[in-house]
């Protein structure tokens, strides 16, 4: 009994008209959702299935999808039932937890399309060596690192966070992302040295290292035959369409909380669903319709019935 008593509870007060509208909310939310996993999934079956999809750069994209989804998992679940709760709550507990996987698997999905840039450079830049560079155990090596570093280095400050004291209760959001710290009495110097350095590691430096590798393949492209710039444009142009996307959703995802006071509510709201929608839904869409050997098989599943599948 005294445990419960001791819960700290905090109330979402991003929602608008939630009395009024929940059954719309429910309704749009869970038909994004089942969207969502059906198009992530359905990409990831697709590669699961047919051997010549078993490669490097067809595995990564597997990672990306089942990344994107376990994002959505952690947030969309908890949206659909506050939409039919009378009270919008979370325990301090589950919030820090949402926050930690939520930012755990944001990382994630830098470090993956950093491997997926690496990927394609060995592939168009050094075709002769890439057998050899690209083993299964380097991809294994590569998906456990993407997925266990920033694990660890945001456990560092979800732990953190987790002893700060509180001097508010009410959550400016719909979910608990970054906007957890203005519940906090006082921004340390610790913590923002510590986030910056967090940043640095899981975010800027893998963004820094894209850019570096598309540019080194623009460069070894542009020297090139023309069949080697239409590999590298059928290839590339689905990652870096990606990565663009997912990096404006990442300010996107800083600016809010920044400027939250500055928007009306109805605004606020629009542009956190913004956030946590376009990446998860459209990537499969990208890499379905850009990627020719996943269009491909997309096409005959779509078009045609159960038993012409097998391959």
């Amino acid at each position: 009994m005294d445990d419960e008593l001791n819960v700290t509870y905090l109330t979402f007060g991003g929602h608008v008209e939630v009395e009024e509208y929940r059954y719309v909310y429910f309704v749009i939310i869970l038909t994004m959702y089942i969207l969502i996993i059906y198009n992530n999934m359905t990409i990831v079956y697709l590669i699961w299935i047919h051997e010549n999809l078993h490669e490097p750069m067809y595995i990564f994209i597997a990672a990306l999808l089942i990344n994107s989804l376990l994002l959505s998992t952690n947030i969309y679940p908890k949206l659909l039932v506050d939409f039919l709760s009378e009270k919008q709550i979370i325990s301090y507990t589950a919030c820090l937890f949402q926050f930690y996987i939520f930012y755990s698997l944001v990382c994630s999905e830098f470090l993956l399309l950093a491997v997926m840039a690496y990927d394609r450079y060995v592939s168009i830049c050094k075709p002769l060596q890439y057998p050899t560079i690209m083993t299964k155990q380097t991809v294994s090596i590569f998906l456990v690192l993407a997925w266990l570093v920033p694990a660890c280095q945001v456990a560092v400050a979800t732990a953190m966070s987790a002893n700060e004291k509180l001097c508010s209760h009410v959550l400016q959001g719909i979910y608990c992302n970054n906007i957890v710290y203005k519940l906090q009495c006082m921004i340390s110097i610790d913590r923002t040295i510590r986030d910056i350095i967090i940043m640095v590691n899981v975010g800027f430096l893998p963004l820094l290292f894209i850019l570096f590798t598309y540019t080194r393949i623009l460069v070894i492209c542009y020297r090139s035959c023309r069949e080697v710039r239409q590999k590298a444009a059928q290839t590339c142009l689905p990652h870096l369409i990606v990565l663009i996307i997912f990096s404006c959703l990442c300010i996107y995802d800083v600016i809010i909380v920044q400027l939250e006071s500055h928007f009306p509510k109805i605004v606020s709201l629009i542009m956190t669903l913004q956030v946590i929608l376009y990446h998860p839904l459209f990537n499969p869409i990208i890499y379905g319709v850009k990627m020719k050997e996943i269009s491909k098989h997309l096409k005959r599943l779509l078009c045609r019935s159960p038993n012409e599948l097998v391959s």
